[in-house]
């Protein structure tokens, strides 16, 4: 029976590379391009536009990781149950995803908030205009946040992932030899 995982391996990495990735462009290029739009009606409804043609990708991106993951896990259960490390890395692995896909749904949710109130006009997409809503405002002001917070989540899911494909390489050298590893 093969050891290899090379298909869940990468949905996993391809799903996480595709959510960093996509989050990442999205606050620096998306964002920061329609902040510059003359019209400050513009600004949030091209935003919402770029970020609802994103949303289905996005949502792609995380289940694919997400049965990459569970499909990593169940892989490696006998590695899990005897490394004490890897079974820590993974433990931090799913709360960090789970807090990634909360960040992320709850980014959506004000995302679509900011859109439907995208004829208030707005300094930028996640800074309000003097005269915005309080339910606007509110949502630009959380929407500041999650826009790093997500990248910044993904990208230390992708560390982890780099630690734990530390932890699967062999002893290496005359200890090695001895241990059979």
């Amino acid at each position: 029976m093969s050891t290899r995982n090379t298909l869940v391996r990468g949905m996993h990495d391809i799903g996480l590379a595709a959510w960093f990735g996509g989050t990442l462009m999205g606050a620096v290029g998306l964002n920061g391009a329609t902040a510059k739009a003359a019209d400050p009606t513009e600004r949030l409804r091209l935003s919402s536009l770029g970020w609802a043609k994103w949303a289905p990708v996005q949502l792609a991106a995380i289940v694919t990781h997400g049965i990459g993951g569970i499909g990593l896990i169940l892989g490696n259960k006998g590695r899990l149950a005897a490394q004490p490390e890897a079974r820590s890395n993974t433990t931090v692995k799913l709360v960090i995803t789970g807090l990634a896909g909360a960040a992320s749904l709850y980014s959506g949710i004000l995302g679509a908030q900011m859109g439907e109130r995208a004829e208030e006009g707005t300094d930028g997409v996640t800074e309000p205009d003097e005269n915005a809503s309080k339910v606007l405002a509110a949502a630009q002001s959380k929407q500041r946040v999650l826009q790093w917070t997500i990248p910044v989540l993904t990208a230390v899911l992708i560390v982890l992932g780099a630690q734990q494909g530390e932890q699967q390489r062999p002893i290496a050298g005359f200890l090695g030899r001895f241990t059979g590893k």
